[in-house]
């Protein structure tokens, strides 16, 4: 009877330290990550602003090429969605178009099953090409372990694949005919 009090009040002191010490960490994540590719920001605007093109430069269709994808809404800009359902690798979830500023700023609204964020892609005039900065925004609320892995562990999980996701785009537009 003594170990097992022992083990309750363990647990309790445990989910009490988890709970109250993930308050601590921020309600909000940022994550990004950028690259220069060597053609103009129309270009890139044009590959970007729209889900046609999305699985030849995507950090995550190698790890499901049979996961289903569905689209609607316009082609392009704002309103364009797209849905998936995947392996355990890439999950499901939806991805819509909710900003869209010609040559300059995407962003789309991602739901991974209730997880929501938002992902920016910024174009930058640099020099005869364009800096694309890709980032990664969410918000946690009061959920603490929710801001424990926004501290501790997206940009080691995330941070390789937004990595890859550019370094794709950067070969699939310069690859491509001027």
């Amino acid at each position: 009877m003594r170990i097992l009090k022992w083990l309750l009040w363990t647990m309790v002191v445990l989910a009490v330290l988890i709970g109250g010490g993930g308050l601590l960490f921020p309600a909000t994540s940022h994550l990004e990550r950028s690259t220069l590719i060597q053609r103009p920001p129309a270009e890139v605007f044009a590959t970007l602003n729209s889900f046609g093109r999305f699985n030849e430069w995507s950090p995550w269709f190698e790890m499901d090429p049979s996961a289903k994808y569905a689209y609607s809404g316009p082609a392009s800009g704002v309103g364009a969605k797209m849905a998936w359902v995947g392996n355990s690798s890439v999950g499901s979830g939806s991805q819509e178009i909710i900003e869209s500023v010609p040559d300059g700023r995407i962003v789309n609204a991602l739901d991974f099953g209730g997880s929501k964020a938002k992902a920016t892609f910024q174009l930058t005039p640099d020099g005869n090409g364009t800096r694309v900065t890709w980032s990664l925004d969410s918000e946690h609320g009061y959920n603490p372990i929710n801001r424990l892995f926004g501290a501790l562990l997206l940009d080691r999980m995330v941070g390789k694949d937004y990595e890859k996701g550019l370094a794709k785009l950067k070969g699939v537009l310069e690859s491509g005919p001027r």
